[in-house]
């Protein structure tokens, strides 16, 4: 009996194991990675490969200041909101993700007005494509460029791997609070993430 029990709890483990493993080839690691643990894992794994002697952006510490181009083709420092929060969306014309959330920045974006969580987009992409981008869906809050590179400021950012859509948020004083691998499902997400309201 012992051995038969034994036998059948072993049988019963790899069906769980290999249920788990199919289920994540099929879903995704997506419950996971939605926890602020699965983040803080995800963002450890990918800052493994910073470049070395590249500041990049860590959870506590202040905000690297990257520098990024204006649309206009001017290079200049990332620009800061003093004394307000400000969430930083990495993001390409080329990656779906990123082109679906879109809406759901813009509308998180909307109900923070002058006073709330200032949004900046942030295109590791070619100048044209995103200006043709920003023409055809018109945005709410600023965005910048920077060649996607292995020192790029998606980089310094925190985000090494060049995983799209990256976001990062940052508190009143240019410290960094949280950094999210992945798109939003919704505005509200997007609020809920940040710790303000999303009206």
């Amino acid at each position: 009996m012992k051995r038969e029990t034994r036998n059948l709890l072993l049988i019963a483990v790899a069906a769980a194991l290999v249920g788990g493993v199919a289920a994540f080839i099929v879903e995704g690691p997506g419950p996971l990675l939605r926890t602020e643990a699965g983040q803080r894992a995800l963002n450890a794994v990918i800052q493994r490969d910073a470049p070395e002697g590249l500041a990049i952006a860590k959870r506590g510490e202040p905000m690297p200041r990257p520098q990024v181009w204006t649309l206009e083709g001017k290079r200049i420092d990332l620009p800061i909101a003093k004394g307000r929060p400000m969430l930083i969306n990495v993001w390409a014309t080329w990656c779906g993700p990123c082109i679906k959330e879109m809406p759901e920045l813009a509308e998180f974006s909307h109900s923070q007005g002058a006073r709330g969580v200032q949004v900046i987009g942030l295109a590791l992409d070619d100048v044209d494509a995103v200006k043709a981008w920003l023409a055809r869906l018109p945005s709410p809050y600023a965005h910048y460029r920077d060649d996607a590179g292995p020192r790029d400021a998606g980089v310094v950012l925190g985000n090494p791997a060049g995983v799209l859509p990256y976001t990062i948020l940052i508190d009143a004083d240019g410290v960094v609070r949280k950094q999210q691998v992945g798109p939003f499902a919704s505005a509200a997400d997007i609020a809920d993430w940040s710790g303000t309201d999303a009206n």
